[in-house]
């Protein structure tokens, strides 16, 4: 079965086509909500609700672009609706006072990470850092995408960028430090 054979068996509403719909995209999208929210249950959440409206949404698809890339920006708003729910998206200037949070040398290549072990480094950075990081090299929106979809200046979202950037550079850098 086509992609475009699997979408319309979806949109007439058989159960099956919709379940394989589901398998395929369920694992790679839960990975996209647990970038922003912190907990897997929330995360969860998201995927089961960012679902719900895509399956809602779906006579609307119109086959431009990637099927997956328009699934992905319904889980991608479902998270940050969920984290605007759950979490105080505000720049935490704290984290910055502290000098061993502050990245001193730049990143090298040869760090190994396990993609849990990303997931965790992300999770821990302060909500709005990890959601504008995650917007943009991840998901790949520019600074004013974010700025409208966030509410916030462009300039807002390039300082919480460099400010995450640094943050998961120092912690790296303590990563390495303590493996040795």
């Amino acid at each position: 079965m086509t992609e475009a054979d699997l979408i319309a068996a979806c949109v007439r509403g058989e159960h099956r086509a919709q379940r394989q719909l589901y398998d395929q995209l369920a694992g790679l999208m839960l990975t996209v909500c647990r970038r922003y929210l912190r907990r897997r249950e929330d995360a969860e959440e998201a995927l089961l609700l960012g679902f719900a409206k895509m399956f809602r949404a779906l006579p609307t698809y119109r086959f431009e672009g990637s099927f997956e890339g328009w699934v992905r920006r319904i889980m991608v708003n479902e998270a940050l609706m969920q984290l605007r729910q759950r979490e105080m998206m505000t720049v935490s200037f704290e984290d910055f006072a502290q000098p061993e949070n502050l990245a001193t040398t730049a990143a090298t290549a040869d760090t190994q990470l396990q993609a849990e072990d990303l997931l965790d480094l992300l999770a821990s950075l302060p909500a709005g850092y990890r959601t504008v990081f995650n917007l943009y090299a991840l998901e790949g929106y520019g600074h004013q995408e974010i700025a409208e979809l966030l509410g916030i200046s462009e300039g807002t979202s390039k300082s919480q960028l460099s400010k995450a950037r640094a943050l998961l550079q120092r912690r790296l850098q303590l990563s390495a430090l303590a493996s040795n």
